[in-house]
């Protein structure tokens, strides 16, 4: 299958089906719909509240929160990287 062609699929969250539309692996979708789901289910688990719109923005809430947490860990690393990378090319610089 080429990138460029659409997948169309039905996916299933928080006892809701969805038809979703993307250029992205079905594999993928598939993932992250059960992910979304995982989330919804253990907010609904841990805090009940009186609405399913209520308990995915909650679980947006997490999921963002995990983003979040995962970018500052990235770009942690990235600088890490990055400052050893410096100092490897002074040390081949100064054996020039």
């Amino acid at each position: 299958m080429k990138t460029s062609d659409k997948n169309v699929l039905k996916i299933r969250i928080y006892g809701a089906e969805y038809s979703v539309s993307s250029y992205e692996d079905i594999t993928h979708i598939k993932k992250v719909a059960e992910y979304v789901d995982e989330k919804m289910r253990m907010v609904d688990a841990s805090v009940r509240v009186d609405s399913s719109l209520k308990v995915a923005i909650l679980a947006c809430v997490n999921i963002a929160s995990e983003l979040f947490k995962l970018r500052e860990e990235y770009q942690r690393i990235s600088d890490q990287l990055e400052e050893k990378i410096k100092k490897i090319n002074s040390l081949i610089e100064n054996r020039i």
